[in-house]
């Protein structure tokens, strides 16, 4: 029995992201990151970030947080507004500072049971074909953020693209590369995921919206 994590938005403002990989030179060339070098887009992340979370709020990062040393961690830690609860990547087992775990982070965990207001969430690294919320009506679904995936309006050309047209109308990725490189807000999840609910489509509507646009 998975005990959910009870949050009311009246009280605390919520946010979630992804993948930032913050000291990480390859990143920028993987996901063709729009910065010349790892310096700009640290500085940029942390503007981007602070410029929508305030001091209070909570933002849950699904992983892969830093590729740098401890002292990096710490700094960058210092500088982002928010409490800030890591749900771990891939990454961060072999890049985390170990004993400062709980000195940096609000929680650290796997995976997280939210019950944000009245909807249920689940919280992975990853993207799981089979979860909770999938045999579920409209009414009683339950949501699934993850990251992992980087996917990108601009580029996609990761192995994993090809799989998420698999992923369910419940799902979403909140990595930065597909958020404007900025932590996305609650409202804004429940709206797009609403969305693909009402409408029968996966996230990867917004993308090609977005190539539509162009």
């Amino acid at each position: 029995m998975n005990t959910y994590k009870k949050i009311d938005t009246s009280e605390t403002n919520i946010f979630f992201t992804s993948d930032t990989h913050f000291g990480h030179n390859n990143i920028l060339r993987f996901c063709n990151r729009p910065w010349e070098t790892v310096k700009e887009m640290n500085q940029a992340l942390v503007d981007n970030w602070n410029s929508v979370v305030g001091e209070n709020d909570i933002v849950y990062h699904l992983g892969d947080f830093a590729f740098s040393s401890n002292a990096s961690w710490l700094h960058l830690i210092s500088c982002l507004n928010g409490r800030i609860r890591l749900v771990k990547g891939n990454h961060d087992d072999s890049r985390y500072p170990g004993h400062q775990t709980m000195d940096l982070f609000d929680s650290v965990s796997y995976q997280e049971y939210l019950k944000i207001d009245d909807q249920k969430v689940y919280l992975n690294h990853y993207p799981f074909l089979c979860f909770q919320g999938t045999y579920r009506g409209n009414d009683g679904v339950i949501y699934q953020l993850f990251g992992h995936v980087h996917t990108s309006p601009y580029t996609n050309i990761g192995k994993d693209f090809v799989r998420l047209q698999y992923l369910f109308p419940m799902q979403y990725d909140v990595g930065v590369d597909f958020n404007d490189f900025k932590p996305i807000s609650w409202e804004e999840v429940n709206r797009k995921i609403r969305f693909q609910i009402e409408n029968n489509v996966n996230m990867l509507y917004w993308i090609e919206n977005k190539i539509q646009d162009k």
